[in-house]
């Protein structure tokens, strides 16, 4: 099997082409570079090109055969989604439909997408399934749902097959400490809390400590970036059994408030970690779970990281390496 991986070099896109190359699977990461890392492509041939560029997109794929490919590439910033809507309709939105054009003309017929808990919105009920209504409140999570019904009509009119793997919150890194979670601006919990471990981030900040939770931060659940790997791997199974456009929940399904992150980490790397608590961020709802239950069924799903305490150790292991 040959796999095309659009954004290979980013965080989530890295650690999926290294769980492929380690399984004996052929990959080819596609990348612009522009927010991912030429060291993070560990295995395979990087091939830079930009899906917002069909010429380019057209050469990425010219005299190479693909199985499947998978799409990783967005900008996914909700609050610049808010201020600069029109660049994320553009990558998220244009930027998938020329790589769908390519795929249709180099008869690529099956499609992982990277998708988000943002379709949702505001959760109303405290564990998130398949069936919940979806009313994202950003043009991130806008963008992505409009690409998951792209991919229901791509089905019906071309026949792609396609699995939408929506996540909850990556964390962690390889077991190696090869690669990790690394964006500038870095917006994410734990690294931005094992970040101000190491004195090297800027003042940690708890947005709000008066929800209606057990310790009044909000509640989040985090998923292994490998878990999320394996996933996509059932995933590229599933389509082998499986036509039409699917849709699965990724997470862990236990939810950990923003306190009991700090705590793990603070027990992980033996540090204490200084913090300010800060108003309420507009829009952040108090809870926000996922249920698997469908991954699991359907696609064989089992996350291997269910703590807290492991995911954070993985992602301290390499936050130790860098040089910030």
């Amino acid at each position: 099997m040959h796999v095309l991986i659009c954004g290979g070099a980013g965080y989530i896109g890295s650690h999926m082409a290294r769980f492929l190359v380690a399984r004996s699977v052929s990959v080819t990461t596609l990348d612009n570079l522009s927010t991912g890392h030429r060291e993070a492509v560990q295995g395979g041939e990087l091939v830079e090109a930009d899906l917002l560029d069909p010429a380019s997109i057209e050469r990425a794929l010219g005299g190479r055969r693909f199985d499947a490919a998978m799409h990783f590439c967005a900008r996914s910033l909700v609050g610049e989604s808010v201020s600069q809507p029109y660049a994320y309709y553009a990558n998220n939105v244009s930027g998938t439909l020329n790589l769908l054009e390519a795929m249709r003309r180099h008869g690529i017929g099956k499609l992982v997408f990277s998708s988000t808990a943002a379709v949702f919105g505001q959760p109303e009920r405290e564990r998130i399934d398949e069936d919940h209504p979806k009313a994202p409140i950003n043009p991130y999570g806008a963008s992505k749902l409009m690409v998951e019904r792209i991919l229901a009509d791509a089905s019906s009119a071309y026949g792609l097959r396609s699995v939408a793997l929506r996540y909850f919150n990556a964390a962690g890194a390889s077991d190696d400490a090869c690669i990790g979670e690394s964006h500038q601006p870095e917006t994410h919990l734990i690294p931005n809390v094992l970040r101000a471990a190491l004195g090297t981030g800027p003042a940690l900040k708890v947005f709000g400590d008066d929800y209606p939770t057990p310790d009044g931060t909000c509640v989040r659940d985090y998923v292994h970036v490998d878990d999320l790997a394996q996933a996509h791997q059932l995933a590229l199974d599933y389509m082998d059994r499986h036509d039409g456009a699917h849709a699965f929940n990724l997470g862990n399904g236990k939810g950990f408030s923003v306190r009991e992150v700090i705590d793990a980490a603070k027990a992980a790397t033996g540090r204490e970690i200084r913090y300010e608590v800060a108003p309420r961020r507009p829009g952040d709802p108090a809870v926000l779970v996922a249920s698997s239950e469908k991954a699991r069924r359907e696609l064989g799903w089992v996350p291997a990281h269910t703590d807290l305490a492991p995911i954070i150790e993985s992602a301290w292991r390499w936050h130790q390496t860098q040089s910030y």
